[in-house]
Formats: structure tokens, C-alpha cells, sequence
């Protein structure tokens, strides 16, 4: 194991640099987390159809609900292993790696039990209204539940593993499972249908697992054992703390789907679109918020070894110059990303099948909408990740949902007057005020760093 002090980099090396060897493997694992749900898109899309697609987006809140877990104790480990290595804590590491990692798996086991025992019934409340997309959730989900302890396990360890120095390691993990999915999944769907597109999923996500566990015996700042996994409520305690603006953040977005799936259903059925093509649509729209909103993410999640370690050394002015790049580098792409997604919404539609004209006439229409100020969705969530670094969990938490919470209000609202289409007006204008009370909150914790570094600088001179 290398010596803790080797970690002192992080408060030393330039931050543009840092940010760029920590920033990217974490936006690119981010990137293949998502293909296992994107890939699994787009070939059920042109294999099975849009009834496929819309099957898929049923099981959707079950996954996240899933991802969520596995960040409430992987994010909040990973926030706990840099603040410690920055205050030169580092004896509870190793617990606090073990302790989330189990917790994980446990809330794995949860979803598992809880997903089975409510079956079809289940999916129907999460908006699957007629035979065909409910029997092909049903099959579908049925093998996706399966792997979510070893999948939420090797999420977890994939957050820790970027804290602890190696992003590369998280990243290839990612890689290795996405790999496995895409050749996968052409291959077993043609035989086994939308069972097929689970099975390939489910077989990438357990390789991944197994890399990510192989890093446990060769870690940089911390040695797990078994003692490592007894469960200490005052640490967990801790760490739930730390992640939960992650954890609550992924609980908005099941909320938000359920909703809108339910919504969508409502408003289709009383339009010239039905109710697949209105669900199919929202289905591909999130995924392609989903990449741009995981690149944003993963500049800030990449970034949090960094910032929670020279916050833990009271080096604030570095903290301040770091908030900067992540604001400057998520805007960069926010702005690309729009431009394209307006000039392009054809394109982007395209690639995940088009049953017919009216389908794509709709969702195109939809995405350039619902996609429209993705920059202020972005940079307010990074600002929410920024705060979960450097431990104002009060704050984190809180920013996390309002986005989502306003996202709900505008969705019930919105489509009184404009229809099903007003369900996707709604993230634009929850987007807008989002934006500016988290401003408001960012300029005043940015006085706040201001303020603690004038005090630290005076003090040591």
C-alpha cells in the first residue's frame, strides 16, 4: 500500500491537471454506465420497436433507484476518504470503505425482494397501462433485478476507486462490462428478444463487478479486511451524510419518471399520439440528457478527490479556483451540446428507431424542448456535487431535489394549458429557477471560502 503522504499531490500539482487525469476517466465511466441503458435503447428500438423502448423505460425507476443506493454509501465513502487523507485522518478508511460497499450490496438485496414480491402490479403503477409494454417490462425486468446487489456493489467501489487515486481502474472496469453488453446484446436478442437485451446487460455488469472487487486487494489508502464490513452505525452515519445529495438526486429522478410516465400515459391518450409514442419519446429523450448531464457530473464527481482533499487542508483558495474550472468545463459542453441537440434533433432521435413519421415529428420536437436549457440543469447540479465535496451536506442536499421538485410542480401544471406537450415545457422553466437560487446559494458559499481563506492566511503569518 503507498504511503499516505504520497497523496499530497492533490494539494500541490497544478488544477487544471488534476482535473483532466481525475475529470475524465470519471465522465467516460459515467459515459459507459450509460451505454449499458442506451445500447440496450437502441437495439430493442430496431429489433423489438417502441414498445420495446417504452418497456425499458418502465423498469428505468427501478435502476435508478438502484444506482441512487449504491452512491448514497459510494459517494459518500469517496467524500470521506478525501477529506480524511486532506486532514491526515486515515485510520477509519478502510471501515468506511467496507461498511458502504456492504450497505450496498444489502440495498441490492432489498430492491431484488421488493421488485419480485410486486411484480406486474409494480410496473403498472410505474406506467405500464397496456398488455404489450407490460409484458415485455415484465420480461425484462425480471433478469435486470437479478444482478442489482453485485451491480450496486460495483457502482459503490467504482466511486471509491476514483477517490482513492485510480480513475483509470473505475474507468476500465466500465469499459470491460460495456464491451460485453454491445456485442452481447445484437446476439442475444436476436435469439431471446427483449430478454436478450437484459441478459447482456446483467453479464457486463457482473464482469465489472469482479475488477472492481480485485482492487480491494491492491488499494492505494486503505487496506480492507473482514473487520472492514462490520457494519458501524456512527461511520455509516457519516457517510450517509456525505452522500446524500447523491442519493437524493437519483430519488428525484425516479419521482420524476414515475410521474411523467404516468402523465404522459393521461395527456397521450387524449392526443393525436397516443399513449406509446408520448411514453417512447420520453424514454429516448432522458437518455440523451442523461450523457450530457453524466459528462457534467463527471467533471464534478471527477473533481471531488481534489476539492474535498485541499478543503480537509484548509487550502480554500485552491477550493475556489477549483468551483471556477468545473463551472468553466461544464459550460463548455452544456453550450456544444445544446447547439447540436437543435441543429441536429433528427439525428439524435433517429438513432434509437422511428416507427413512423408522427413518432418522430413528436419526439424531435419534444427534445429540442425538453433539452433547451441543459446548461442550467448542469451547472446546477455540479454546483450541488461541489457542495457534497466539502461537506456542507445541509446545503448539497436540498439543491439536489429542487430541480426535480419544480420539474413536478411544472409537469402538473404546464400540461393544463399545452397538453402532452407541456409535460416537456416543464423542464425548461423548473430549470430556470433552479438555476438562480442555486446562485444565489453558490455566491454566498463562495464569500464563505473567501472569508476562511483570509482568516487561515492571517493566521499562519
Amino acid at each position: 500500500m503507498e504511503n499516505v503522504n504520497q497523496s499530497n499531490y492533490l494539494g500541490e500539482e497544478k488544477l487544471s491537471k488534476l482535473l483532466s487525469k481525475f475529470a475524465i476517466p470519471c465522465i467516460l465511466s459515467l459515459i459507459i454506465s450509460c451505454l449499458y441503458n442506451i445500447v440496450d435503447q437502441i437495439f430493442v428500438g430496431n429489433m423489438v420497436g417502441t414498445a420495446g423502448n417504452a418497456a425499458t423505460g418502465i423498469i428505468f425507476p427501478i435502476t435508478v433507484i438502484g444506482w441512487g443506493a449504491s452512491l448514497f454509501f459510494g459517494d459518500g465513502a469517496a467524500a470521506y476518504l478525501s477529506m480524511a487523507l486532506g486532514k491526515g485522518e486515515t485510520k477509519k478508511i478502510h471501515a468506511s470503505v467496507g461498511n458502504a460497499v456492504l450497505m450496498s450490496f444489502l440495498s441490492g438485496v432489498i430492491i431484488i425482494t421488493a421488485s419480485y414480491i410486486g411484480g406486474d402490479g409494480l410496473l403498472t403503477v410505474l406506467g405500464a397501462k397496456d398488455a404489450e409494454t407490460l409484458k415485455l417490462a415484465s420480461a425484462y425486468g425480471k433478469i435486470i433485478y437479478a444482478m442489482m446487489p453485485f451491480a450496486l456493489a460495483q457502482n459503490c467501489l467504482a466511486s471509491i476507486i476514483r477517490a482513492d487515486g485510480s480513475p483509470k481502474v473505475a474507468m476500465a472496469a466500465m469499459f470491460t462490462g460495456a464491451i460485453i453488453n454491445i456485442i452481447g446484446d445484437p446476439v442475444f436478442i436476436s435469439f431471446m428478444g427483449i430478454r436478450g437485451a437484459a441478459l447482456a446487460t446483467i453479464l457486463g455488469q457482473f464482469v465489472s463487478f469482479l475488477m472492481c472487487a480485485a482492487y480491494l486487494f491492491r488499494s492505494k489508502n486503505f487496506k480492507v479486511s473482514i473487520k472492514s464490513f462490520i457494519p458501524k452505525g456512527k461511520l455509516l452515519g457519516s457517510i450517509m451524510a456525505l452522500g446524500a445529495s447523491s442519493f437524493l438526486t437519483q430519488l428525484s429522478i425516479v419521482i420524476v419518471t414515475i410521474i411523467n410516465n404516468i402523465l404522459l400515459v393521461e395527456y397521450g391518450a387524449m392526443s393525436p399520439y397516443g399513449t406509446v409514442i408520448p411514453l417512447s419519446a420520453f424514454v429516448v429523450i432522458m437518455k440523451l440528457f442523461q450523457i450530457i448531464l453524466n459528462i457534467a457530473i463527471g467533471i464534478a464527481a471527477g473533481a471531488q478527490p481534489i476539492v474535498g482533499y485541499n478543503y480537509g487542508a484548509k487550502k480554500y483558495s485552491r477550493v475556489r479556483d477549483l468551483l471556477k474550472l468545473i463551472i468553466k468545463a461544464t459550460g463548455a459542453v452544456c453550450i456544444t451540446a445544446t447547439i447540436l441537440i437543435e441543429i441536429f434533433p433528427k439525428q439524435f432521435i433517429g438513432m434509437f428507431g422511428s416507427d413512423s413519421e408522427l413518432y418522430m415529428e413528436f419526439a424531435t420536437n419534444c427534445l429540442r424542448i425538453y433539452l433547451s436549457l441543459i446548461l442550467f440543469t448542469c451547472l446546477q447540479k455540479v454546483c450541488a456535487i461541489f457542495l457534497q465535496s466539502i461537506g456542507k451536506a445541509h446545503l448539497a442536499a436540498p439543491l439536489s431535489l429542487l430541480r426535480d421538485a419544480l420539474l413536478i410542480i411544472s409537469s402538473l401544471i404546464i400540461p393544463i394549458k399545452l397538453g402532452v406537450t407541456g409535460i416537456f415545457w416543464a423542464a425548461p422553466a423548473a430549470d430556470a429557477i433552479a438555476f438562480i437560487i442555486t446562485l444565489i446559494v453558490i455566491l454566498f458559499v463562495w464569500k464563505q471560502l473567501k472569508i476562511s481563506d483570509e482568516k487561515f492566511t492571517s493566521n499562519n503569518t
